[in-house]
């Protein structure tokens, strides 16, 4: 059996306050993106798992893994070999590896007829990080507590057009928070979400931006980049470190965004 686990991209990303656990309350729009890993499960003698794409070694403290793991605690799931092709980069802020472990779940469950109810699948997923619930059903959603508590939002973006750049810059969660500040907004993102997608520029912000742009001046200059090519907003995903510009049509960017990974397609 074989899946592509999709990637997301934040709009908007608010950093609340810090939890007496450890983690952070947020408030963000997470949104499905169409750029895809490759995954796959076939019956085996013996548990195996490859991993290709990306500079990764098949380790034990891989998501996917994880993710048999968890199952296999409450369920007999037979020897397995398991092929990950990564084609979302890694420490992105495009939830790659969440969407692998999320998309596993739903595998085993339709392999070996476990019947996991959604609200089932979503408890598993959770147990994996704060973001892999919301792949469980991947739609547009407005997120807050970690991260995984949901309210569905609908926003008028079906036809127009993504461009998403990737510096090759791997930031990990742990270094974005690190120089973070929480705060709370003036104004509720889940309010501003409703503005004219043109109003979004001066409203919407990823609070992670104001540090992470003072130590890698080339992430605020691919924003830069986004904006002068037309885009109606443009900003960083999570933690860093991809950057995204919506457009009404497909830009013209030539060459612009050399040594980077770019990726481009309509959102649905």
């Amino acid at each position: 059996m074989i899946c592509f686990p999709n990637a997301k991209i934040n709009i908007g990303l608010n950093i609340l306050r810090k939890r007496t656990d450890g983690y952070h309350d947020i408030s963000s729009c997470f949104y499905p993106i169409n750029l895809c890993d490759a995954l796959e499960i076939v019956p085996a003698s013996i548990n195996s798992f490859q991993v290709r794409g990306q500079n990764l070694s098949p380790d034990q403290d891989n998501l996917v893994t994880k993710a048999l793991r968890l199952i296999s605690q409450e369920y007999s799931i037979p020897p397995l070999s398991i092929y990950l092709l990564k084609t979302i980069p890694i420490g992105a802020g495009l939830g790659g590896g969440s969407a692998d472990a999320a998309f596993m779940i739903g595998m085993l469950s339709e392999l070996f007829n476990l019947n996991l109810s959604t609200e089932t699948k979503e408890a598993y997923a959770r147990k994996l990080g704060s973001d892999c619930a919301f792949f469980i059903r991947n739609r547009p959603t407005y997120c807050y507590g970690k991260g995984d508590e949901f309210l569905p939002i609908e926003l008028p973006l079906a036809g127009y057009h993504l461009l998403l750049v990737n510096p090759r810059i791997h930031i990990s969660t742990a270094e974005a928070y690190a120089h973070v500040k929480p705060s709370v907004p003036d104004q509720n993102l889940q309010e501003l979400l409703q503005l004219p997608i043109e109003d979004w520029k001066t409203h919407i912000h990823n609070d992670f931006e104001y540090a992470l742009f003072e130590r890698y001046p080339e992430i605020a200059q691919l924003k830069n980049d986004l904006y002068e090519l037309g885009a109606i907003y443009a900003s960083m995903t999570g933690s860093g470190s991809s950057v995204y510009g919506i457009f009404k049509n497909a830009p013209n960017f030539d060459n612009k965004f050399k040594n980077c990974f770019v990726w481009q397609g309509e959102l649905s």
